[in-house]
């Protein structure tokens, strides 16, 4: 006698799944070597401890002195100047001598910048000097009448 057809097909059917359960196995294998490689160590296990961060370093602040001056005969107009904290401030108009006193706090060994401005109402010279912390840093001198000029550093 043969074998009967009803077992035939059940062996096929078998072989099929058996086949199909070894392809998915092969398929998840490949999978998890490809993650292994590809995913990074810290990723995979504990991580080293590292060494906690540094706060950084306090910024030391320091005073300056600041004292605008203005310097002539017949006084000045539209004098513009950057006081502490560095706000602009502007007077029409001055008589002179005239100054201007602030102190100004900033981080240490930061450059700052000081100005002042003023136009000349003439006849005659008018001197612009700042003086930081005692010592003149800027100093500038104009003679012709109505016009504009500043002293900065």
């Amino acid at each position: 006698m043969g074998v009967s057809t009803a077992n035939r097909r059940d062996c096929a059917g078998r072989a099929r799944s058996a086949g199909s359960f070894v392809v998915v196995l092969g398929v998840l294998a490949a999978a998890f070597a490809v993650t292994a490689y590809v995913v990074p160590r810290s990723a995979r296990g504990p991580v080293a401890k590292e060494d906690p961060p540094v706060a950084p370093a306090a910024v030391r602040a320091v005073r300056h002195s600041v004292v605008y001056e203005l310097l002539g005969e017949h006084g000045a107009r539209n004098v513009t100047y950057a006081a502490a904290g560095s706000a602009l401030t502007q007077q029409a108009e001055v008589a002179t001598p005239w100054s201007a006193r602030f102190t100004r706090v900033g981080p240490a060994g930061r450059s700052e910048f000081y100005s002042v401005a003023a136009r000349n109402p003439g006849p005659g010279a008018l001197r612009c000097r700042i003086v930081v912390d005692g010592v003149v840093v800027a100093e500038k001198t104009e003679t012709e009448p109505d016009r504009l000029f500043s002293c900065a550093v």
